[in-house]
């Protein structure tokens, strides 16, 4: 899932036809704000899965129990994106 920091960060994304690369490559365009980052609704991680999360702090458990969070630049977060790989 992708979930944009701020509606202008969406709106800049959309108006560069980002949305649409990440839609046809499978990934969920969400609305912009928390998701994730503080797993205080549904989108939290299984047991076993892993994120390449841009927030800015990781603890255990905070993005769902028994999920592994990796901490990384934007860049980095793309580059496990494209190749569905993290490292």
């Amino acid at each position: 899932m992708v979930v944009p920091g701020s509606g202008l960060v969406r709106a800049q994304a959309e108006s560069e036809g980002l949305d649409e690369i990440f839609i046809e490559a499978g990934f969920e365009w969400r609305e912009p704000g928390c998701s994730m980052c503080l797993g205080m609704n549904p989108d939290t991680l299984a047991p076993g899965e892993r994120c390449a999360s841009t927030s800015n702090r990781n603890f255990e458990g905070r993005q769902g129990r028994d999920g592994r969070t990796h901490l990384m630049s934007p860049a980095l977060a793309a580059r496990a994106a494209v190749h569905g790989v993290i490292g």
